[in-house]
């Protein structure tokens, strides 16, 4: 049985979607990051980025959320767009832009407005205005078309919901009167019975909540550790 390392972030959600609106068979596997789990030497022999989430299907394991979702898609034949071309290059594009952007300026937002010891006034209009500029491109797109490939649900709605659906969040209460599509899209997605199934995966263990000292020297290592 497929086996799926998660915690309750974002980017273990958008795989936990999947796996749940899919119904593929899988164990769920916690990885408390508050308590360091994801730099035991037994999780990063599976995802050397010591980051979640992970899955092992059989002999194949993959990490990195887009690619798992790439994965399952083609696997199952599920939540995928037409097999064209040109719905491929979408599919690949918007894929690539969710990883590689949403995510990425999404959570350094969230870290710099939120967790970081200093407020850093660069860091953060930095990262609030690309995250910003981001969600204000795929505001663009669901204005469009009812969803981010045409318009049929697939993996790339899932892979922005992970994210988007913390949009005050990363960006301050008040943030979805500018992007009234995203938010469309996303209350559509919360109220698929699916979503409720995966939100209720963190119920499963009891991950630690507390932001102490022992929290943030497994999640901001950088804090502690010096690269030579």
């Amino acid at each position: 049985m497929l086996k799926f390392y998660y915690s309750a972030a974002p980017n273990p959600m958008k795989v936990a979607l999947f796996l749940e609106e899919s119904g593929l068979p899988y164990e769920p596997v916690p990885v408390d990051t508050r308590k360091g789990d994801q730099h035991r030497p037994e999780y990063t022999a599976i995802n050397p980025n010591a980051k979640v989430p992970a899955i092992v299907d059989g002999d194949v394991t993959v990490f990195d959320s887009g690619a798992i979702l790439l994965y399952l898609g083609e696997k199952t034949g599920q939540f995928m767009p037409a097999k064209t071309d040109k719905a491929r290059g979408e599919l690949l594009s918007w894929m690539m832009f969710i990883s590689s952007g949403v995510g990425p300026y999404s959570g350094q937002a969230v870290h710099f407005r939120n967790y970081a010891p200093e407020k850093i006034e660069y860091a953060i209009n930095r990262y609030v205005y690309e995250a910003h500029r981001h969600y204000g491109i795929v505001e663009a797109r669901l204005a469009k078309q009812k969803y981010m490939v045409g318009d049929t649900y697939t993996i790339v709605d899932m892979a922005l919901w992970g994210w988007a659906r913390n949009v005050p969040m990363v960006l301050g209460e008040g943030a979805w009167e500018k992007y009234p599509n995203v938010k469309r899209l996303i209350d559509e997605i919360n109220a698929r019975p699916a979503v409720a199934r995966a939100n209720a995966l963190k119920d499963k263990h009891k991950f630690k909540t507390e932001f102490d000292d022992e929290a943030k020297k497994a999640m901001f290592r950088h804090m502690h550790e010096k690269v030579a």
